[in-house]
């Protein structure tokens, strides 16, 4: 699921059970949001046969999983979860520039703090400079002693960086995907970097290269190989790429191999592989698409 809130774009996965979420699945997701600049979030149930409790922060290879009141809870309420689940228990990120502010401004030492709370003088100073997490119920205590608010909010809305190949692009060694993509070096050639999927309603995602670095958010282009599927399977496909390119903002096409004249499907534009051939660069491949865009 892709929903998109003013500027936030969220990339989830709905699942009942999260340890069915694997590495591969992780890999793939992060570069399908890192090309959307979208938040990748699992939203879960339960774990093995426990449920997942609510306001709480899991995660499985490297992103972070939440049950779906937490989910309503940031949607609608713009609350977000402060306490995240690892090994050994529950903690809290504290704003340590607060607990020193507030602290030295109530002339409370750290050893006189460390005392009140049951924690070394050490602990309060790795508090302050953010070296450790806490438990929440030490957070709890500290709140109550320095009479102010010093837990932080878990930011759910990271983009995830991922490693680029030697050539800036995205790199497909850690996804582990069955997808042969036919086309690819014709729109490699054209300047886009290519990432392959296998668990989308697309089969590829393109991005136009700007020296070194990749341009987002304009010319991304949603691509489809055509992989002998017949004219209604395609449609089919059309209504959710469709979809997907309008929440998403960015261009969606259809890469087909035959050479009928088909301009486009269900208001997808088509290019054919033998067009790609002849063009030039990127510029030229979008002015294609863009100008199919909404035919009849």
């Amino acid at each position: 699921m892709v929903a998109r809130k003013e500027l936030e774009l969220l990339l989830l996965k709905i699942l009942i059970n999260i340890d069915g979420f694997t590495g591969n699945q992780a890999e793939e997701i992060k570069k399908v949001a890192d090309i959307f600049l979208a938040s990748p979030l699992v939203v879960g149930v339960k774990s093995k046969n426990e449920y997942l409790e609510e306001d709480v922060v899991y995660e499985r290879h490297g992103i972070p999983v939440i049950a779906k009141e937490t989910l309503r809870n940031m949607v609608v309420d713009d609350v977000y979860p402060e306490i995240f689940a690892d090994r050994g228990g529950y903690y809290v990120q504290m704003d340590g520039e607060v607990i020193k502010q507030v602290r030295e401004a109530q002339n409370i030492s750290r050893k006189d703090l460390a005392d009140k709370a049951h924690v070394s003088r050490e602990t309060i100073y790795k508090y302050e400079r953010g070296m450790v997490r806490a438990f929440p119920e030490t957070a709890m205590m500290l709140e109550s002693i320095l009479n102010m608010k010093i837990t932080l909010s878990v930011n759910l809305l990271d983009v995830p960086k991922i490693e680029n190949d030697k050539n800036g692009n995205p790199d497909n060694s850690k996804t582990n995907t069955n997808v042969s993509l036919e086309n690819q070096p014709n729109l490699t050639k054209l300047g886009f970097g290519v990432i392959s999927t296998s668990r989308t309603p697309f089969d590829a995602l393109a991005k136009q290269e700007s020296g070194i670095k990749i341009r987002k958010n304009y010319s991304t282009v949603i691509t489809n190989m055509e992989k002998n599927r017949n004219q209604q399977a395609l449609k089919k496909m059309a209504l959710n790429v469709k979809d997907l390119s309008g929440i998403t903002e960015t261009d969606a096409v259809f890469l087909l191999e035959g050479k009928k004249s088909l301009k486009c499907i269900e208001g997808i534009p088509v290019v054919h592989n033998w067009e790609i051939k002849e063009m030039k660069n990127s510029k030229e491949f979008l002015s294609v698409v863009r100008e199919r865009r909404d035919c009849n």
